[in-house]
Parts: structure tokens; C-alpha cells; sequence
């Protein structure tokens, strides 16, 4: 016989539920806690498929939680044939059949009805527990019997039939008879909190009973959903939601509802500043069963400063049932939920202006950084953003107003250095040195037209500066000729004009350009061989720095007149180390040792100036004379 007519076997994968529940705890499921949601969701659906049948017939779940763990449900129950096909059959669910179809058999509805769709959710049970009891009865056939399922985690199980008092109506209780190294998951308190936390808005009456005998209903009606006698108390009811959920009070809160997917619920807007980049951890309810807390796929990124919570029928879960899944619905919900979030905004300037500043004065940080990729939210808020500039703290729309020509700096040291200049000048100037401004002010004239914006030149700052009179500038050239030798060896010129405040004697015009070269020139200066060859290649024609010296300032005039070269260089040196000092920019090695220097010399001057004027050492002189 050749290979070719060889008969083929058939085989059936085999499947190690060790292996399986390892698979599930480590990787498919976040956390052991998940457990609990498993068995809620198998409640809800179950309740579900019965109302399909009897409209009018109960809908409770208890769970009670006392040595051993039960969650009893009043939903469809189970046959035999049913215990077999879906309990003991991995990715066997009652909500769909084979081909991935909802049963033909009338007990279930459209598969949107149900939480749960993989088959596999009782299985999450196995991570808290050893051994799975199911004591079910079906209330699809009047004279169904009780039927009790027993698996354990090695993969066995066991069927019985129990008499028809072990559970006298329909229904299914589920019993997990918890590890020990699992305990603490199935404490009353920890039990507790997970019901509340996963069964808060479940549309069935949830009761959590501990050994006690004490009853704790966990779900309620969610506030967007309830009626209030006012707008102000529905306000308050949903503020007070936020406060018990996210434990923040809202700046304000935008109620969500999308009706093609089933979907409401609030967005809160934080009431502190957060960078963009943490993400935002929004809760997202299916059908009232919590899915996620951290569901940061339901907003668009530049949402970043509210917290939502929703409940939605028509998003589709992914199989671990933690979060959502990626597709067409979930994209389109993120940009409905995104456009409400923007008329928010929009229609704040026009109803709330207070509220819209409130806001801006909290995100404006983050908001500048989004306004950068988003044209719309750019449009919509730089106008109202809050700027440095020469005008003070100001909107760019407000100083657009007074400055039709808006000049820009480059660094936070380029705008401290002419800003009390360029404001008594008439300039107005906007500091750009922080992260974004200078990017977004560049694009004011795409939001008001008519505006120009350019870069600031320090040339710029200079010709609004007023020249001195000839003869002034004359009488101080031998001053100047010092001050230009003195401050030569920093790459900087001098100049002498009149401008106000008066109290500033002098202005360091610089920019970041010019600083690079220098220090590029002193690296250079530094290095030896090829590295000196390769700074040395990268020389730069930039424009030079300038120390303004202002000749209204009466310390300037008075320093103009000296005429001793010694103290002239000191007083040159004072006034560029005063400047430099202004700028707040790092000082580099050189500038430092000019500081240090012009400081000494100035003591020591004033000291033999008093010994001069007291006759020499020790004050003898006076007497003398």
C-alpha cells in the first residue's frame, strides 16, 4: 500500500485544566478577584435567559460568604444535557452555539443580552478554589430534576441527581470551597467589597450576606439614570458619585449618552492639573457588570483631564473580559465621546466664562501641549490660554489687542533680559521659552488674523532704544574704549543709549546662538588635536552679544567720568557681571572668575578710599593733618 492510500484517524485535542487555570491566572486574567465577576456575570445572564421565557419571573442574586463561598441565582438553570455541554466543555458557552450563533432553542435571546460570551468564565473559579459545586435546576421544563455538578482542577467531575426539596425553584447556586493560600479573596469583607465594586450598577437585585446573617444590597440605581426634583440636585447626585467613586470633587461634569450603543454615563473634569502622558483611568460597566477601571481606550488622548464612568450595552469586551475591544464600534465611540467633550468646552465660553478661566488655570500646562497635534482644540482654547509677556500673565488673545506685532523669544534668559526694557519700550514681547509657547504663539495668526508674530531679534530691542546726544557719547568715549576692551573677551560689544526703567544701568543683549559659539570658541580654546580641528570647523558667524549701558542711570553717568583705568575696568566689569546676573542663565567658568574679581577690587577700593580719608592705617592721618 503506498503512503498516499494510507487511512487517516481522527483525534481530539486533549486539554490539561491544570495547565488551562495556570494559563488563566498568570496571563488572561489580571488578578484572582476576578473570580467573583465570573460568577455575577453567570448570575445576570442566566436571570436574563429566564426573562426571555417569563418576563415576570424573579430576578435576585445572593452570594453569601461564610466558610465556603455561594453565589445563588434565580435565572434559567440547567438539564443534565445542558451540565454536560457547557460545564464540562472548555469554550462552551450557553449563549452561542458551534458556529458562534445564539441556541435555537428559545432560551436566549440576541446575543447582546448577555455579559459573557467565551465559555470559559466559570473556570476563573478554579483560581481561588479546588472543587466547583453546581446545584441547578431548569426552569425550562416544569418537571426538570435537581441536578449537582461537581468538578475539581485535576480535570475530574462528577453528576448526580438530587431530590427535588435540594432546590425547590429554578435556578443555579454555585459553590467554591476556597485554598488556602487563596483565603483572603473570599473573606466577607473582601467578597463584600468585590460585589460592590463589580455588581454596583447591575440591573438585579445583588444581596451579600456575611456569616453573621447580615445583608448588604451592593447594586443601586446609577445617578444619571435616576430622576432628581432639580438640575441642581442632579448636579449634586452626580458630584457625589464622583466623590464616592474617584474620591475627587469635579470641576464640573459632562453627562454622556449615546443611544446607537446603549451607552451613559458621566465625564468628571479634574479638579488638579495632570500631565497628559498619565493616562486616564476611566470605568466602563457592560450591561452594569464592571469591565474596566482603567479603560484609557475610551477617550481620545487629548482628553487627558476627565475621569469617566459609563455603562454600555453595545461595546464588545475582549475575552479576559478586562478590557474593550479594539474595533470600528469602540473607534466611533471614542470620537462621539470626544466631540461631547468638545462642545463642553465650545459652549463654555459662551454660558461660563468663570468656569472656562477655573478650568484653563488648572490644565493650561497640558492643554498647550495637545493644542500642538489637535487643529480643533488649538482653535477652540489658544485664544484663551494664559502667556507670559511683557504685559504680565495675559491671554494671547487679550495682548494681541494691544500688540498687533507679537515678538517671541526663544528662552526664558532671552525674555528676562529685555522684558522690563521691551515693556517701557512699547514692545510686547512673549516669553517662549517654556515647553510648546513659542511653538503655539507662532500660530496665533491662524486664530487671529492680522496678527503678526516673529521671532525676537536682540537688534530689535536696540533700535527702540533712544541714542545719546553726541557730546554725551563723546565726553564718555574714553569709558567706552575701556568697556569695550573689558568686555571684548566675552564676544560682546558696548553701547550707550538712554532708556527706561531708569534704575537698570545695564542690559546684556544676548542670544542662544551667540552662546553656543562662545562656548563653542572655549572648547576649542580647551582642546587639543583632532577635537580642536573639529570644534574649530563648526565656527559660526553669529551675531555678538551687547552690553547696553543706559546714560540715564545716574551710577552709568558718574562711572562715564572716571578717570583712573584701574577703577574704570572694575566699574566695567561690575556692571557686565550685574547683567549677566540678570539674565539668570548658568554663568560660565570665565564669568564666574569676572564676578569673583570685580567684587574684590571694588572692597579693596572702598577700603584704601576710607584709610585715604582717615590718613592711612588705623585713622592716625586725620590727626596728623
Amino acid at each position: 500500500m503506498s503512503p498516499s492510500e494510507n487511512p487517516t484517524s481522527a483525534h481530539t485535542f486533549q486539554v490539561d485544566l491544570r495547565g488551562l487555570v495556570d494559563l488563566l491566572s498568570h496571563h488572561l486574567y489580571s488578578s484572582p478577584r476576578v473570580y467573583l465577576r465570573e460568577l455575577l456575570q453567570n448570575a445576570v445572564d442566566a436571570i436574563s435567559a429566564r426573562q426571555a421565557l417569563d418576563p415576570a419571573a424573579p430576578a435576585a442574586i445572593t452570594v453569601r460568604a461564610d466558610r465556603d463561598l455561594t453565589v445563588t441565582d434565580t435565572g434559567i438553570g440547567l438539564t443534565e444535557q445542558d451540565v454536560h455541554t457547557f460545564l464540562a466543555t472548555i469554550g462552551r458557552s450557553s449563549k452561542r452555539d458551534a458556529e458562534g450563533h445564539l441556541d435555537g432553542d428559545g432560551l436566549a435571546r440576541a446575543r447582546g443580552d448577555f455579559i459573557g460570551q467565551f465559555g470559559i468564565g466559570l473556570l476563573a473559579c478554579f483560581v481561588v478554589a479546588d472543587e466547583i459545586t453546581v446545584v441547578t435546576r431548569s426552569a425550562a421544563t416544569p418537571d426538570a430534576p435537581v441536578i449537582e455538578w461537581r468538578g475539581s482542577s485535576d480535570g475530574r467531575y462528577t453528576i448526580r441527581t438530587l431530590p427535588a426539596d435540594a432546590k425547590p425553584e429554578p435556578g443555579t447556586t454555585v459553590r467554591l470551597t476556597p485554598r488556602s493560600d487563596a483565603a483572603e479573596w473570599t473573606r466577607a469583607d473582601r467578597v463584600l467589597t468585590l460585589a460592590r465594586d463589580f455588581g454596583s450598577l447591575l440591573r438585579h437585585e445583588v444581596t451579600v450576606i456575611d456569616g453573621r446573617g447580615d445583608a448588604t444590597r451592593v447594586n443601586h440605581t446609577p445617578p444619571w439614570a435616576a430622576q432628581h426634583g432639580s438640575p441642581l440636585a442632579r448636579r449634586e447626585a452626580l458630584a457625589a458619585y464622583c466623590r464616592s467613586t474617584f474620591d475627587f470633587t469635579p470641576l464640573d461634569t459632562i453627562e454622556l449618552d449615546l443611544p446607537l450603543v446603549g451607552l451613559r454615563g458621566v465625564a468628571y473634569v479634574l479638579p488638579d492639573a495632570v500631565p497628559p502622558s498619565r493616562r486616564a483611568g476611566h470605568r466602563v460597566h457592560l450591561k452594569g457588570m464592571l469591565l474596566s477601571d482603567h479603560a484609557d481606550e475610551l477617550l481620545p488622548d487629548w482628553a487627558f483631564f476627565v475621569r469617566c464612568v459609563v455603562d454600555t450595552d453595545g461595546l464588545r469586551p475582549t475575552a479576559s473580559r478586562e478590557g474593550l475591544y479594539a474595533d470600528e464600534t469602540l473607534a466611533a465611540v471614542r470620537d462621539a465621546l470626544g466631540a461631547r467633550i468638545r462642545d463642553w468646552l465650545t459652549g463654555l465660553s459662551a454660558s461660563d466664562p468663570a468656569l472656562l478661566h477655573r478650568f484653563i488655570s488648572v490644565h493650561h500646562l497640558a492643554v498647550k501641549e495637545l493644542a500642538r497635534y489637535d487643529d480643533e482644540l488649538l482653535r477652540m482654547l489658544l485664544p484663551w490660554l494664559p502667556f507670559e509677556t511683557t504685559d504680565g500673565n495675559v491671554t494671547l488673545d487679550e495682548f494681541a489687542r494691544t500688540h498687533p506685532v507679537v515678538l517671541v523669544t526663544r528662552t526664558v534668559e532671552e525674555f528676562r533680559q529685555v522684558a522690563p526694557i521691551a515693556g517701557a519700550a512699547g514692545l510686547g514681547v512673549v516669553n517662549g521659552g517654556y515647553t510648546y509657547d513659542r511653538d503655539l504663539v507662532h500660530r496665533l495668526p491662524e486664530i487671529r488674523p492680522g496678527t503678526s508674530v516673529a521671532d525676537l531679534d536682540p537688534s530689535t530691542v536696540t533700535a527702540h532704544l533712544d541714542t545719546v546726544d553726541p557730546a554725551a557719547e563723546l565726553a564718555a568715549s574714553a569709558f567706552l574704549a575701556t568697556a569695550r576692551e573689558v568686555v571684548g573677551r566675552f564676544d560682546c560689544d558696548v553701547a550707550l543709549r538712554s532708556f527706561h526703567p531708569t534704575s537698570a544701568p545695564a542690559l546684556l543683549l544676548d542670544n542662544r546662538e551667540a552662546r553656543h559659539e562662545r562656548t563653542r570658541a572655549q572648547l576649542a580654546d580647551e582642546a587639543d588635536g583632532l577635537w580642536a580641528d573639529i570644534l574649530g570647523s563648526l565656527r559660526a558667524e553669529v551675531p555678538r552679544a551687547q552690553l547696553v549701558l543706559n546714560h540715564l542711570n545716574p551710577l552709568v553717568r558718574r562711572a562715564a567720568t572716571i578717570g583712573d583705568r584701574e577703577l574704570a575696568v572694575t566699574a566695567v566689569e561690575t556692571l557686565y557681571g550685574q547683567a549677566v546676573l540678570l539674565t539668570r542663565r548658568p554663568l560660565t567658568s570665565s564669568e564666574s572668575a569676572l564676578l569673583n574679581r570685580s567684587f574684590i577690587s571694588l572692597l579693596d577700593h572702598a577700603m584704601l578710599g576710607h584709610e585715604a580719608a582717615a590718613g592711612g592705617p588705623g585713622g592716625t592721618g586725620a590727626k596728623e593733618a
